[in-house]
């Protein structure tokens, strides 16, 4: 039998805005994100430290925007890209994907982590098709995107900031994969713990799934 391992961290993702933790000012109930949800796809910018939540809180939207939460009768093909290894002809490929889809009604929503690690020509290939609403995008970046995505982008998206989580946040997390993994862990090492994650969610939540292997 193949053996498929599923990291901790992902087996945690939350699954909607209430379950997200820390970034309250965007998840509250009167916060833009927990809007954004209710509305039409729309493309957005998310900007913080690592660990933070881009990609759960890009996934969350999506299913958000074609459930009924959002009164949305639209089917949504959601497609992961990784700036970093991604180049023009995944790009390509991407846009004819998204072509094909909006003849058949299915509106496409491109996710692309470290979306500042395209050039100025690779961010420039999706303006028409952000424009024409052939493609929603939403990018995430740690970097400050005034600097690194090209202001043409900027214009045709939201920016969402998110902020490093504090150490109560961070802390919660931690008890939540031990409980998980069925581990126990002394209240001055959930803090020491938090402290060293220096808020970043995922390395504190792989750091309980190694020490419980």
């Amino acid at each position: 039998m193949e053996y498929t391992y599923t990291p901790l961290a992902e087996k945690l993702r939350p699954q909607n805005l209430t379950d997200v933790v820390g970034q309250e000012h965007l998840t509250a109930k009167d916060g833009i994100l927990t809007l954004i949800a209710k509305l039409k796809p729309t493309s957005l910018i998310l900007w913080g430290p690592p660990g933070t939540g881009k990609t759960t809180i890009a996934r969350i939207l999506k299913d958000s925007w074609s459930g009924n939460e959002s009164g949305n009768d639209i089917e949504i093909d959601f497609i992961e890209l990784s700036a970093v290894t991604a180049g023009v002809k995944d790009i390509r490929a991407v846009v004819e994907r998204a072509q094909q889809n909006r003849r058949l009604a299915i509106q496409t929503v491109l996710f692309v982590d470290e979306v500042h690690r395209f050039n100025k020509s690779q961010q420039d290939a999706f303006l028409p098709h952000i424009e024409s609403g052939d493609l929603i995008l939403i990018g995430a970046t740690t970097e400050n995107p005034s600097f690194e995505v090209n202001n043409a982008l900027l214009s045709r998206t939201r920016v969402i900031i998110l902020y490093v989580l504090t150490q109560e946040d961070t802390e919660k997390l931690i008890r939540k994969a031990a409980k998980a993994t069925s581990s126990s862990i002394l209240p001055k090492a959930v803090k020491l713990l938090a402290k060293l994650s220096g808020g970043d969610g995922r390395s504190a939540i792989s750091a309980i799934e190694l020490a419980s292997q």
